[in-house]
């Protein structure tokens, strides 16, 4: 029975999700498989990946044939590098615990470089988020320096009316005493004339 390691498709339209599966070539894209070696999630930034790398090896070591996505993940996970390692130990070049050390190196070495691209990207969105809030500041400055003369003309307006209004005060008050000044000494000169 010829065996695939290939991807089966799950997920809803538009964000699909993939397991990492054994199965026989003739069966169905989305159908029975032998065994599930792991998930594959492309909608994430970098893709995440759940691989089991040993049960991925006993699959090649019996002669399973990788498609070329599937190829690609063992490559990233290192599946392909272990499966190459065992061989030199078939053949008596390494030891158990070199390959381990080799194998063990490598994931090291690429959690790093994983982990360097999941820095960059969130270094550059938070400048991203950086520029748009400057972006944002500078036309909040732009609107409140245009409303800024509309304001000052509202004021001048509002000391206006409130210097006509005070004039009209005044104006009022100024006619209310000048006849009560008049009535004043009207009233001195009557009583002035009693004593008399």
């Amino acid at each position: 029975m010829p065996v695939k390691i290939r991807l089966q498709r799950h997920g809803k339209k538009g964000k699909p999700f993939y397991w990492v599966v054994a199965a026989d070539s003739r069966s169905k894209r989305d159908g029975k498989f032998l065994e599930k070696l792991g998930t594959y999630n492309p909608n994430t930034n970098p893709a995440t990946i759940n691989l089991d790398v040993d049960g991925s090896v006993k699959w090649l070591q019996n002669g399973a044939q990788p498609t070329d996505t599937a190829r690609a993940i063992l490559s990233y996970k290192g599946a392909l590098l272990k499966h190459h390692l065992l061989g030199g130990v078939r053949k008596g070049a390494l030891t158990e615990e070199q390959v381990e050390e080799k194998f063990n190196a490598w994931v090291e070495e690429k959690e790093k470089a994983v982990q360097a691209k999941k820095d960059g990207l969130s270094k550059a969105e938070a400048d991203a988020k950086a520029k748009a809030l400057e972006a944002e500041k500078e036309v909040s400055e732009k609107r409140a320096a245009a409303a800024l003369p509309e304001e000052e003309a509202v004021e001048e307006e509002v000391a206006e009316e409130v210097a006509e209004a005070t004039e009209a005060v005044a104006e009022e008050t100024a006619a209310v005493e000048e006849p009560a000044k008049e009535e004043a000494p009207a009233a001195e000169a009557e009583a002035s004339k009693e004593e008399e």
